[in-house]
């Protein structure tokens, strides 16, 4: 017969550590590293986060990297230009291609293409970013509201939701834009045409993620969480600032990284169609407007082309792969 086991004073008691001396100590993991675990083996989606990373830091770095490569965006080089068969093009072949202009220079002005496209980055990326904010915030805030008290309130904004979707808001930006004053607001130049956009594209795209937010938070309302907050006399601001909106960051990082790249194609749009920057000021729309001009020169158009294109792309790419990360119900 095996001996009695001991429970008096006397008795050992075998430490966890003990138990497994030698072993790897097991530790759990918050959903935040579970994410950043299965966004890290997204090979397309990482590598569309360090295309966006590099485009900020050239965006953030214009200064400096145009010090060196291109010059200044806005500085002519009449020298370069083949005024004696009266084309007006760059002077050699693809465009006046050279270690001096990597990707070229401009027909007419001999305007550096690379200065401009670098240039063109902190426009498009500023708008882009300061607009879906905007978007997000209030957004975020009507949608939230709207799905948790319900009733009449979320029949008024569902309704003003609708009229803001129903809205022509291209024709709208180019009818505002062009009425607006050169000064006004304390505003003027480059300053009060950003200020214009990022106001146009932000405040009246809010309810795409209204929409989104308040499908989710209809659903969230009902969760025991919520109800437990209630119990232990939690007021609504309260619940809708510590309990739902932690549990709503997910949809809506996913939906930003989204709504970021179609606000670069609005911006583009608007500057194609003249009423965004204004030159001599570069963006990547305005590139491409000056370069329907020169249509029998491809390479113009090209360089912003492509820009743009893939910027839209590694944003697209970043933004699948974020919601398949912090999916739960994704294989």
């Amino acid at each position: 017969m095996s001996a009695p086991l001991e429970f008096g004073p006397g008795a050992s008691i075998a430490e966890p550590e003990a138990v497994l001396v030698g072993e790897k100590r097991i530790e759990g993991r918050s959903l935040g590293q579970i994410a950043w675990t299965r966004l890290k083996r997204d090979k397309v989606a990482v590598t569309g986060f360090f295309f966006l990373i590099f485009l900020i830091l050239v965006a953030i770095l214009a200064p400096v990297i145009t010090h060196f490569v291109g010059g200044d965006p806005n500085a002519f080089h009449q020298d370069l230009i083949d005024t004696a068969t009266g084309t007006l093009g760059p002077k050699g072949a693809y465009g006046g291609i050279s270690s001096a202009h990597p990707l070229g220079i401009e027909p007419v002005n001999g305007r550096d293409i690379f200065s401009r496209i670098v240039y063109g980055s902190r426009i498009s990326l500023l708008i882009a970013f300061l607009a879906t904010l905007l978007s997000v915030a209030i957004g975020t805030t009507m949608g939230i509201v709207a799905g948790f008290f319900g009733g009449w309130v979320d029949a008024v904004i569902g309704r003003t939701m609708d009229i803001f979707l129903a809205f022509p808001l291209l024709v709208f930006a180019i009818a505002l834009v062009g009425v607006i004053p050169d000064k006004a607001f304390g505003l003027s130049g480059d300053s009060l045409r950003i200020t214009l956009l990022v106001f146009i594209i932000g405040f009246f795209n809010w309810p795409y993620i209204g929409r989104i937010v308040r499908g989710q938070t209809l659903s969230l309302r009902e969760r025991e969480f919520v109800d437990a907050a209630r119990s232990l006399g939690a007021r609504s601001p309260s619940i809708l600032r510590s309990e739902l909106l932690p549990n709503l960051l997910a949809p809506i990082l996913v939906y930003s990284t989204l709504l970021i790249p179609t606000n670069i194609l609005f911006e583009a749009a608007l500057s194609f169609l003249g009423v965004g920057v204004q030159p001599p000021t570069s963006s990547w729309g305005g590139m491409l407007s000056e370069a329907v001009n020169f249509y029998t020169m491809p390479y113009f158009m090209v360089w912003p082309g492509l820009a743009i294109f893939l910027t839209v792309m590694a944003f697209n790419l970043f933004g699948d792969g974020l919601r398949d990360a912090l999916d739960p119900r994704a294989r």
